[in-house]
């Protein structure tokens, strides 16, 4: 290291350099941020960290249905109300692409609906009838309990029930919720909400706008369009466990990577158009979009007379972008699966999905061969690249690494990806690989920021997520005992770089029966020493059905769970599928959250217009520091995108908490003992403050 000073100045035997700084250069390899999420005080949509979790969600909805309609939730009716009105403010109708579950392309398997509920809220944000209402039996599972939510099937539609219990509801007995068609049904004395069997004994009348509107507490029949309310004369099919969730959406940041999430569809240049759906191209706009819901225009919804408004291009979808800078001199191996003199095997992972550029304006596109912008590599190294969507099972040669290299196509509707390049990282230093992966994301989960100024809460919780799944030739890859297509199975998963797992998440798709048979006992569990010994993440579930049921049946349905894992928990962790009924598992998968060895600082950087003009501001948030930030705006405000990125600790950018660290301790010595210079690491450009002190005011030796 250098120091810098005047000219006259050296050091003698009657001072001692104390350079602060010089301890804090030295890192371990693993490092970034872990779970970054902000909340801001937005009255609609204040970003993940007020909907990433269950109980976070639930908080929000129940504070945002206090504020709607002047009530407290407390009743399970409340509870219901308040989510069927955050999801018709935060997810609309639409056809997302599918993921290739099974491995035998997009368009093909025994099921294609995205059923998993975390993926529907934060990568898409939109679905059909079905698909919408599968996602929340996930929801209402953890907000009531065991089978309290089904699809249903009725005239051209899939609509929704919730099993209420309490007051006027007894015991229990279903209710008609459904947001797709954004629909409530009050009996005429407004004091409960009707079933859909209780709904078609007087359709015509209860689904009637102007009939006692009174009797529906501020909630509009038919809220979307005013005959949608023909498709209950039918009641026909049952739906129970029909969706699952999996583990709470988290980002990992590497070091030397961003996270740039844009509220609307375009990029940086406005006309840079990636997502995954149908490409309506409604005002010229490809990819999905909605004309008819309460998204973007939430405080119409509540007593409103008329319902929904048109407007074409009302909901869209959001972008989330990584771009990846690894510095091979040191700060890549916490992105990486494996490494040799003769290759490099980088990791991505997203709770977002990859979206492409379709090669044609048709439909479904997105399916299509020649897509762009979803994987891009820049820079320069003599060596081949390959991509795979399994987990390493199977790799798709792509050529020789070149600068823009598009490697959209193999990895597009998928949320993990591994990329290897065929040489060691001392070759490819000189490579200034960029790598960024561009996805789909939901617009209504992304922080906005209002007006008049804004409180801003940033939380990391240090972890993140691996997979086996959710397609099946992930989830083979770690199968070690069993097989899918049989009546069990066991996958096996550890926690990368050796890193400490702290949950386990499984979810398994079962060839069920119809009817399904309240009999049969499902289990998952679990071992952590090679299946000599197991214990339970779900025990003894079972299908239960309630109420009264249509003539026919789902054949099939979800099981899942989670469970916290005792600490210290490291290496391989198998999980195991098994029913009592000889039930066929078609998928499986499990997923392990865990810890960030070291949490680096985040910045994070707002863009938005208001009537003040195009404006950004940003802020650092380091380990002790205050997680809160004030942000003034003005009027007519509009969110563009907001940022994170990791700040290394190391290298050519020193971390900013320990610049923090560093200032604090300068200031903790008196002035009469130091006088300034400046100090660098050879390889840093920023030069931070140091001190001579003398020895004897320094006390050191």
């Amino acid at each position: 290291m250098r120091c810098w000073g005047n000219r006259d100045e050296r050091i003698t035997s009657g001072w001692r350099l104390l350079v602060l700084a010089a301890v804090l250069v030295s890192q371990p390899a693993q490092a970034g941020v872990g779970d970054p999420q902000l909340k801001t005080n937005h009255p609609w949509y204040p970003g993940e960290l007020a909907m990433s979790t269950y109980p976070r969600l639930f908080a929000t909805q129940a504070e945002l249905y206090r504020r709607v309609t002047g009530q407290e939730v407390r009743t399970d009716e409340q509870k219901a109300l308040a989510s069927w009105l955050w999801r018709n403010t935060h997810y609309w109708h639409g056809e997302e692409g599918a993921e290739d579950l099974w491995g035998r392309g997009f368009q093909v398997g025994q099921d294609l609906r995205t059923r998993e509920y975390w993926t529907g809220l934060f990568a898409h944000g939109f679905g059909l009838c079905g698909t919408t209402h599968s996602q929340w039996v996930a929801e209402m599972h953890a907000l009531f309990g065991p089978g309290r939510g089904r699809g249903v099937g009725v005239e051209g539609h899939n609509s929704f029930e919730v099993f209420l219990t309490g007051g006027l509801y007894g015991e229990g007995k279903w209710a008609l919720l459904d947001h797709d068609l954004s629909t409530v049904i009050f009996n005429p004395a407004g004091t409960a909400l009707l079933s859909i069997s209780e709904v078609q004994r007087d359709l015509k009348r209860l689904t009637d706008r102007t009939f006692l509107p009174e009797r529906q507490n501020g909630w509009l029949v038919c809220g979307l369009h005013p005959g949608d309310g023909g498709v209950y004369g039918a009641f026909r099919v049952a739906e129970y466990l029909a969706g699952y969730a999996g583990p709470p959406p988290m980002v990992h940041l590497r070091r030397g990577e961003t996270l740039r999430r844009y509220l609307e569809p375009g990029l940086e240049d406005g006309k840079t158009f990636v997502f995954w759906g149908r490409n309506y191209n409604t005002r010229g706009i490809p990819g999905p979009e909605r004309s008819l819901t309460w998204v973007n225009q939430p405080e119409k919804m509540y007593r409103s007379r008329t319902g929904v408004p048109y407007r074409e291009g009302q909901a869209r979808y959001a972008n989330a972008v990584y771009t990846y800078r690894p510095d091979f001199r040191g700060d890549y191996r916490e992105g990486i699966v494996e490494e040799s003199d003769s290759h490099v095997v980088f990791e991505f992972q997203s709770p977002y999905i990859i979206g492409t550029t379709p090669p044609d304006a048709s439909a479904w596109g997105i399916y299509a061969p020649g897509g762009r912008n979803g994987l891009v590599l820049r820079g320069r190294a003599d060596c081949p690249v390959s991509v795979s969507v399994d987990r390493g099972r199977t790799w798709k040669p792509c050529g020789p690494l070149r600068d823009r290299m598009d490697l959209t196509d193999p990895v597009k509707g998928h949320r993990q990806y591994w990329l290897k390049l065929g040489a060691g990282a001392p070759a490819l230093r000189g490579s200034r690989l960029v790598i960024t992966t561009v996805c789909q994301a939901n617009s209504s989960v992304l922080p906005r920021l209002g007006e008049g100024g804004n409180r801003v809460e940033f939380q990391a919780s240090g972890q993140a997520v691996v997979s086996a799944g959710p397609t099946l030739p992930q989830a083979q890859s770690h199968v070690v005992d069993g097989a899918f297509g049989t009546r069990t199975v066991t996958l096996e998963l550890a926690a990368p770089r050796g890193t400490e797992a702290t949950t386990i998440h499984a979810a398994a798709h079962v060839n069920s029966g119809n009817p399904p048979d309240p009999r049969i006992r499902y289990q998952i569990d679990y071992s952590l020493d090679s299946g000599r010994t197991w214990q339970p993440v779900v025990k003894d579930w079972t299908i239960s059905r309630r109420g009264e049921d249509p003539p026919d049946f789902w054949s099939q349905s979800l099981c899942w769970g989670s469970l916290a894992l005792p600490r210290p928990t490291r290496g391989p962790i198998r999980v195991r599928f098994s029913n009592n009924g000889g039930r066929i598992y078609a998928r499986g998968e499990l997923h392990l959250s865990y810890r960030v060895p070291t949490q680096d600082a985040t910045k994070v950087t707002f863009a938005w217009t208001d009537d003040r003009g195009d404006r950004q501001d940003t802020h650092v948030f380091a380990r002790g520091t205050d997680p809160t930030w004030q942000i003034p705006t003005g009027r007519n405000v509009r969110t563009h995108w907001v940022q994170y990125e990791s700040l290394s600790d190391s290298g050519n950018n020193l971390g900013v908490q320990h610049r923090l660290l560093l200032r604090k301790r300068l200031a903790a010595v008196p002035p009469v003992f130091r006088r300034r210079c400046k100090w660098r690491h050879r390889s840093s450009p920023i030069r931070l403050p140091c001190i001579f002190l003398n020895r004897r005011h320094s006390g050191i030796g």
